[in-house]
């Protein structure tokens, strides 16, 4: 077996460790419904659209989005705007906790967990940690694979 493979194998044994020590425990990773979600997450990453935009983008009946919407709205995470470049346009658009609810449903692991352990770790081997799996996702990254 090469070194690689071994360590290879060594790391998913590690992160497989890691997660099932810092999963979320605090109830259903999402409090969205999905096709909510599809909908905030479009948003956020396409910018404020129509209701009939974002239908059209998300493949569904302009009814349906429009009652997605009216549901977001009404739960504080969507807002509806003036299109300032064309006033007869309504724009819908993720509130603050529109994107805090987005950021919170990606989370995988529980942030009080991993904080907990930091706090007990060597402020050294914390950021070294961390450095090193960001250098094993920028080497994944690479194109050119001749080391």
């Amino acid at each position: 077996m090469s070194d690689e493979l071994e360590r290879a194998e060594r790391f998913a044994a590690r992160f497989r460790s890691v997660y099932l020590t810092f999963h979320r425990r605090d109830g259903p990773r999402s409090q969205l419904a999905g096709a909510s979600r599809a909908v905030l997450e479009h948003l956020a990453m396409a910018g404020p659209l129509t209701v009939g935009e974002a239908a059209a983008h998300l493949s569904r009946a302009q009814s349906v989005v429009s009652e997605i919407v009216s549901h977001l709205q009404d739960q504080g995470l969507l807002e509806r705007e003036n299109d300032p470049a064309d006033r007869r346009r309504t724009l819908i658009w993720p509130t603050p906790a529109g994107h805090d609810a987005l950021r919170r449903d990606r989370e995988v692991l529980g942030l009080d967990l991993l904080a907990s352990a930091f706090a007990r770790m060597p402020a050294g081997e914390a950021d070294a940690l961390i450095a090193g799996m960001q250098a094993l996702v920028d080497t994944a990254g690479r194109q050119d694979t001749h080391f």
